[in-house]
C-alpha cells in the first residue's frame, strides 16, 4: 500500500497524529530540559565507565582520481554488544553504529555509493553539507531496497533501486558534518536503529593551526537509547517493521528520550588520556534529548571547554565555556586541556539536564604524562560576520502544535506537503528568518548556513557563536537568524530536528530560485 503525506495526515486512529496529546514536559520536569517522554529500558543496564570508548573507523576510498574520492557504503543489518551478555540488532552503514567516518578535503569532490540491503527505503542526508538538491537526501528521494519494495512512498520523489551515488562537491570550510537517514515519516526510528555517522571536512587553514591532531582529535557522537529485555533497541513505533504506518505510541509524540547514554555506540564509556590538550568534535545525535555538558571535577584554573568551532566550521576566535548546552543535531568543536589535572584524576563528563542514569555521559581517565606541542591560537579563521543591512527579506515561521487535541506539529499552522513551497529565497541572497516556538524545537536549515542575531529581544546566546545549521530554540522563544542562501538552486527542506516532530509533519519546503 502506498501512502502520500496528505493521505497519512488524514488517517483516523491509525497513527500517532490521531492520538490524544500527552503533556509530559520532559524528563525530571527540569526547566530547560528535553521535550519528550522517557522510555525506560527493560534490560539490566551496565555499570558506567566499565567499557572503553570506541572510535568509529575511517572509511578508505575505493579509488581516487585528480578531482574526486570514491567511497562505497552498504546499509545493512548488523549487531553489537552494548549491554553485557546481550546482542543488539541494528541497522548500520556497513552494518556498524556509528557508521564509518568519511574524511574529505575542501575542494575535492566526494562521491559515496550507497547500497541498500535493509528491508525499507532510505534517504541519506549530509547534515551541514552544501550539496546539490538531488544529492541532499530530500525526504521523498528514496533509495529503495535492493531486494525490492512494495510499501509506502514509492513514486512520490526521485527513487533509485538498490544503489545510488551521492555527489558532494564540498566547496565549504573545514567542519564537523554528519550523515544520517532522512526517509519521510521514518527518520526517527531509522536513525534510532543506527543510521548515523561522521563526515569530517578539512582545509588548508585548519591544517595549519597548532590544534591537537591524530589520536588527540576525537569525534564523540552522543545519543540516548533504551533497550528491551533481550538487548534490542526499544522504540515505541506503531509499526515495528517501519513499512507503511508512521508514528509513535501515545506518550512519545513530544519526542523519545532513552535512559542509556551512548558515546560512539558505547554505554557510558571511559577514555584514557594523557595530560595534554585534546580536540573533541561533539555531536548531539539524539532524537529529542538536549544536553548541558560539564566536567566534574572542573579544572582549578580556567574554564572547562575552549570552543573552536560550531556546526559549520571554525570560529573566528576561541570562546571559553564552563558548560556546553546543545540540542539534537548541533555540534561543538572543543578543546579540553587535561594538563590542568594531575595524572590519576578521573574526570566525568556530566549532563546537567539529565535525571538519574542520564546525568552521566562518559569519563576521562588521565593516566599518563606526555609532551604537548599544541596550542589554541587567538585567531582561528577569517570569520565573516553578516549584518542586518545585507538582508533583502525577513520571514516569520511559527513552530507549534495544532489540531483539536494539540497533537499536530506544524510550521505556520501547516503540515509538511512536498508539493508546497513555503519560501523561495534567491540564490546568493541573505535573509533574516524570525523563528518562534511553543516548546523546544531545534530548527535545521538544509543548504543554508546562518548566524544568530537575537533571542527574544536580546542578543545571541552564549552557545550561538559561529556559522550554524541548527538552532536550539527554547520554550516560548523568538529568535532571529541571518542566513546566506549560497550554493545551488532547487528544492530543500527546513524542519525541527526533534525527529519525532519532524516525522509528524514539522517540516517545510524552500526552493532556491
Amino acid at each position: 500500500m502506498t501512502f502520500t503525506r496528505r493521505a497519512i495526515l488524514q488517517l483516523a486512529g491509525g497513527t500517532a497524529i490521531a492520538l490524544p496529546f500527552v503533556r509530559s514536559c520532559g524528563e525530571g520536569g527540569l526547566l530547560g530540559s528535553s521535550t519528550g517522554g522517557l522510555l525506560k529500558s527493560e534490560a539490566k543496564l551496565p555499570e558506567p565507565f566499565t567499557t572503553p570508548l570506541r572510535i568509529p573507523p575511517v572509511l578508505r576510498p575505493v579509488r581516487t582520481d585528480g578531482s574526486t574520492d570514491y567511497y562505497e557504503i552498504v546499509q545493512r543489518p548488523g549487531s553489537v554488544q552494548v549491554l553485557p551478555g546481550l546482542s543488539t540488532a541494528l541497522w548500520g552503514y556497513n552494518g556498524i553504529f556509528p557508521g564509518p567516518t568519511i574524511v574529505s578535503r575542501r575542494g575535492r569532490r566526494t562521491i559515496v555509493r550507497h547500497r541498500n540491503e535493509l528491508p525499507v527505503p532510505v534517504s541519506v542526508h549530509l547534515h551541514g553539507g552544501k550539496t546539490p538538491p538531488e544529492h541532499d537526501g530530500y525526504p521523498t528521494d528514496l533509495l529503495l531496497p535492493a531486494a525490492g519494495w512494495s510499501g509506502g512512498h514509492a513514486g512520490h520523489g526521485q527513487t533509485s533501486q538498490g544503489t545510488k551515488d551521492y555527489v558532494y562537491p564540498l566547496d565549504q570550510p573545514a567542519a564537523t558534518l554528519w550523515y544520517h537517514d532522512h526517509r519521510m515519516d521514518f527518520t526517527g526510528p531509522q536513525v534510532y536503529r543506527g543510521l548515523a555517522g561522521f563526515h569530517l571536512v578539512h582545509d588548508d587553514n585548519e591544517q595549519s593551526l597548532p590544534l591537537p591532531k591524530g589520536d588527540r582529535d576525537i569525534p564523540l557522537m552522543i545519543c540516548d537509547r533504551s533497550f528491551a529485555e533481550d538487548g534490542s533497541f526499544l522504540y515505541p513505533a506503531l509499526d515495528p517493521d517501519l513499512k507503511d504506518k508512521p508514528g509513535v505510541t501515545r506518550g512519545y509524540i513530544r519526542g523519545v528520550l532513552g535512559d542509556v547514554i551512548l558515546v560512539n555506540g558505547v554505554a557510558w564509556p571511559r577514555l584514557e588520556v594523557s595530560n595534554t590538550r585534546y580536540r573533541f568534535r561533539v555531536l548531539n545525535a539524539s532524537n529529542a534529548r538536549r544536553y548541558r555538558l560539564t566536567l566534574d571535577p572542573a579544572p582549578h584554573e580556567g574554564r572547562s571547554f575552549i570552543q573552536i568551532g560550531s556546526d559549520a566550521g571554525l570560529l573566528g576566535q576561541p570562546i571559553n565555556h564552563t558548560a556546553i548546552e546543545f540540542a539534537p543535531a548541533e555540534r561543538f568543536d572543543v578543546i579540553i586541556d587535561f594538563s590542568k589535572y594531575p595524572v590519576g584524576t578521573q574526570v566525568t563528563l556530566k549532563n546537567d539536564l539529565g535525571d538519574g542514569s542520564t546525568t552521566r555521559v562518559m569519563r576521562f581517565d588521565v593516566v599518563r604524562q606526555a609532551n604537548d606541542t599544541t596550542s589554541v591560537p587567538g585567531r582561528l579563521s577569517d570569520f565573516r560576520t553578516l549584518s542586518r543591512s545585507q538582508a533583502s527579506v525577513t520571514r516569520d515561521f511559527q513552530f507549534d502544535q495544532r489540531g483539536g487535541d494539540g497533537s499536530i506539529w506544524t510550521i505556520n499552522g501547516q503540515q509538511f506537503d512536498p508539493a508546497r513551497d513555503d519560501a523561495q529565497p534567491k540564490l546568493g541572497a541573505v535573509e533574516i528568518w524570525r523563528l518562534t516556538t511553543d516548546v523546544h524545537h531545534p530548527v535545521h536549515l538544509h543548504l543554508a548556513h546562518f548566524q544568530v542575531l537575537s533571542r527574544t529581544g536580546r542578543g545571541a546566546g552564549e552557545h550561538d557563536a559561529g556559522w550554524k545549521d541548527t538552532l536550539d530554540l527554547r520554550r516560548g522563544e523568538t529568535a532571529e537568524v541571518i542566513a546566506e542562501f549560497s550554493g545551488y538552486r532547487g528544492r530543500y527542506v527546513f524542519h525541527c530536528h526533534n525527529l519525532e516532530h519532524e516525522d509528524m509533519a514539522m517540516m517545510g519546503n524552500m526552493r532556491i530560485v
